[in-house]
């Protein structure tokens, strides 16, 4: 197990007292909590393949994916242990994007690989699970699902449901509880409008919630089909070198004049976040 790296912030003369305080606390909680990256083991991968969650036919081997553990914030409060599996090239940003959570205080109702349900999407999201690899075709029906490659995460499905055919009468929702959070505003806790900056600013450059049919508020990924193929293909290191230009060019992008480190997490709260440049600068710099 590792420590999360503090966050440092340049000094900035607006910024008040009670926000100084703040981030010192939360910067307290992060030099607490804990997070590790690890590659899937060949008993870890047997264990997918006995329960469904990849086969041989797989997009992506278990060789090329890996484990991130982190803690995150749950609905009560409480920190708890979670764990995605996600393409390796990846890997860094997503440990860096659930501290960036965990530091928001951003709940997740739980964080379960695949395995536990069998690698039942349906499952998983009755269960209000946070989860990202899983070997199975897009939701309705198609090629392969871009969660497949382990380039894709879906947070709190029940906030944040899918909804095929919006506004018709063969409108379905996801799980079919999710129906209570269709509204969309005011914003209720673990709803991914408040965090789709953090996805953003860690490569994330795609979210379901901005589709058109079907609205998946839940999903989040990394870019288009091509570009994901490219990093499966590439060895891990060249691979994760090509990622961490992507999300530093997304990052130049919608916090001009910030160091290069920061994030929509490590801005000034006193600066209200330009949302219009944010979606410009993903819509422009997604592969």
């Amino acid at each position: 197990m590792k420590t999360l790296p503090a966050l440092f912030l340049p000094p900035s003369p607006g910024r008040g007292i009670a926000v100084i305080t703040a981030l010192l606390a939360g910067l307290s909680m992060m030099s607490a909590a804990h997070a590790d990256i690890t590659p899937v083991s060949p008993a870890q991968c047997a264990d997918m393949k006995a329960r469904k969650v990849i086969t041989a036919a797989n997009p992506v081997p278990c060789a090329r994916l890996s484990r991130v553990s982190f803690d995150y914030t749950d609905f009560d409060g409480a920190t708890r242990q979670g764990v995605v599996v996600v393409l390796d090239a990846v890997a860094p940003q997503v440990e860096s994007l659930f501290g960036e959570l965990l530091l928001r205080s951003f709940p997740l109702a739980g964080a379960r690989a695949l395995e536990e349900f069998d690698g039942d999407d349906q499952r998983s999201m009755a269960a209000n699970n946070s989860s990202a690899f899983n070997g199975r075709p897009m939701t309705g029906g198609g090629g392969w699902s871009k969660h497949a490659y382990g380039a894709a995460i879906d947070i709190n499905p029940l906030q944040n449901p899918y909804v095929s055919q919006a506004g018709s009468s063969a409108q379905e929702v996801l799980p079919p509880k999710g129906g209570s959070y269709l509204q969309r505003t005011p914003a209720q806790a673990g709803m991914a409008e408040e965090v789709v900056s953090v996805f953003y600013d860690h490569g994330f450059l795609v979210w379901g919630g901005q589709w058109k049919q079907p609205i998946d508020y839940q999903h989040f990924e990394i870019g288009s089909r091509g570009f994901i193929v490219r990093l499966a293909s590439l060895p891990r290191a060249q691979a994760r070198a090509e990622f961490e230009r992507y999300v530093a060019a997304y990052r130049r992008c919608a916090h001009p004049g910030a160091p290069g480190a920061q994030t929509a997490a490590t801005s000034d709260d006193d600066t209200a976040e330009d949302t219009t440049l944010r979606d410009q600068c993903a819509a422009r710099l997604r592969k």
